[in-house]
C-alpha cells in the first residue's frame, strides 16, 4: 500500500511540473509575441540637381502660314502636275484648269464679235471711199481725219471683242503669253501640304459669294509654330517670352524648343473649364522635320533654378507654421531642425539654409510607407 501510495504521489508531481512548465512557456511565447520589434529608421542624403516648376499645355505643331491656292477661273482639272510632300517656288505650275464656258456668257461673246464686224467692214468701206475723195482733192483733210478715227475705233473694237470671245471660251488671250489664267501657280516658297482635288474634279473661282476651290496648300514648314490651350487656372502665371520644351508624340526620344509668343486675351468654355489658346515659335534645328498637324504637349517652365542643394519634399515635416526635418546625430538618433525652403516640383524641393549635403535625414514612416 505504501508503495502504492508513493507512486501516486510522484504522478501528481510529475503532472504538477508539466503543467507548470507548458503555463511558463505559453507566457513566455506570449510575452514574445507581443513585444514590439524596434523601428529602424531609414536616411537620404541633400543632393545636388536642377528644379523646374512647369505647367502643360496641350495642342499641335502648325505651319505659321499656310496658303490656299485659288484658280483664277472656274472649270475642270485638267491636269496635275505635282504631289503632297513636292517642295514648290513661287510660280511653279501646280495645275492646269479647263475651261467651260458660261453659254449666257458665250452667246453674248459671238454676238458682240459679229456686231463688231459688221461695224468694221462698214468702217473700212468708207475709209476706203474716204480716201479717194481726199486724195482727188474732193474733201479736206480735216473730214478725212473724222473717217479715219472712226475706222481705226471699229478695228480696235473688233479686236477687243475678238479677245473676250478667246477669254470666255479658254479663259486667257494670245496676248497674256505663256502664263495664262488656266495654269495654276504657286504664290509662295515652301512645301505642297496637300492636293483636294483630282483630275475631273470641278472647281470654281473665288467671288463675292464663294470662297473659291482650294487647289493646294503650301506653307513653309520651316517656319512653324505650336499651338495650344492652357486652362484659366494656369494662365496667370505664363507671359510672353517664356521658354516651351515640345515633346510630339510620333517622334520619341526628341524634344523641341520652342518660346511663347501668344496668349489669348478670351478664353474659350471647353468640356466645363475655360481654356486660353496660346501660341509658341518653334526653334528646328537643321535636321530636324516635323509634319505639319503632329499632336504635341508643352512643358511650359514657370520657375526653374539649376545645380541647388535639394531632399525629397516627403522628408518634410511641418508643426504649426515651422518647417523642419530630423537629423541623424548618432545610429538611430536623430534631432529635429527648421529648415528654409525654396522652389518645389512637386517631387524635390529646394533647401535654402538648415541642412547640409553631408547630413543624413530621417525618412518618415509614413513617407517611407508611400514609397
Amino acid at each position: 500500500m505504501k508503495k502504492k501510495s508513493i507512486i501516486r504521489k510522484s504522478v501528481r508531481i510529475i503532472l504538477l511540473v508539466v503543467i507548470l512548465a507548458a503555463f511558463v512557456i505559453t507566457i513566455f511565447y506570449l510575452y514574445n509575441k507581443s513585444k514590439q520589434k524596434p523601428v529602424v529608421y531609414t536616411t537620404e542624403k541633400p543632393f545636388i540637381t536642377n528644379i523646374i516648376k512647369k505647367t502643360v499645355a496641350t495642342g499641335s505643331v502648325i505651319p505659321r502660314e499656310e496658303i490656299d491656292i485659288k484658280p483664277k477661273v472656274s472649270g475642270i482639272i485638267e491636269e496635275i502636275y505635282l504631289e503632297p510632300g513636292k517642295y514648290v517656288r513661287k510660280g511653279d505650275i501646280i495645275a492646269k484648269v479647263r475651261i467651260i464656258p458660261d453659254l449666257v456668257n458665250l452667246n453674248n461673246a459671238e454676238a458682240r464679235v459679229e456686231r463688231a464686224k459688221i461695224a468694221f467692214d462698214d468702217a473700212k468701206i468708207n475709209y476706203s471711199r474716204r480716201e479717194k475723195l481726199r486724195n482727188g482733192g474732193v474733201i479736206s483733210e480735216a473730214e478725212f481725219q473724222t473717217t479715219e478715227v472712226a475706222y481705226r475705233n471699229s478695228m480696235q473694237e473688233l479686236s477687243a471683242a475678238e479677245a473676250n470671245l478667246e477669254l470666255v471660251r479658254e479663259g486667257a488671250t494670245r496676248k497674256s503669253g505663256t502664263v495664262t489664267n488656266t495654269l495654276i501657280t504657286s504664290t509662295i516658297n515652301g512645301m505642297v501640304l496637300d492636293i483636294p482635288v483630282k483630275v475631273g474634279s470641278s472647281v470654281i473661282e473665288a467671288n463675292t459669294f464663294n470662297p473659291g476651290t482650294t487647289i493646294a496648300s503650301i506653307a513653309d514648314i520651316g517656319d512653324m509654330i505650336f499651338e495650344g490651350k492652357v486652362d484659366e487656372t494656369e494662365v496667370g502665371k505664363i507671359k510672353p517670352g517664356m521658354n516651351l520644351l515640345l515633346m510630339v508624340g510620333a517622334i520619341e526620344n526628341d524634344t523641341f524648343d520652342a518660346t511663347l509668343q501668344y496668349i489669348a486675351p478670351k478664353g474659350v468654355l471647353e468640356n466645363g473649364a475655360v481654356q486660353f489658346e496660346i501660341k509658341a515659335d518653334v526653334r528646328l534645328k537643321p535636321d530636324q522635320f516635323i509634319r505639319a498637324g503632329y499632336s504635341a504637349n508643352a512643358d511650359i517652365v514657370l520657375q526653374r533654378v539649376d545645380q541647388v542643394l535639394a531632399i525629397k519634399e516627403s522628408l518634410l515635416q511641418f508643426s504649426g507654421d515651422s518647417t523642419f526635418v530630423e537629423v541623424q546625430t548618432a545610429p538611430q538618433q536623430f534631432e529635429k531642425r527648421n529648415i528654409k525652403t525654396g522652389l518645389s516640383d512637386g517631387i524635390n524641393i529646394q533647401v535654402l539654409s538648415g541642412v547640409s549635403a553631408d547630413d543624413q535625414i530621417k525618412v518618415p514612416r509614413l513617407a517611407r510607407a508611400g514609397n
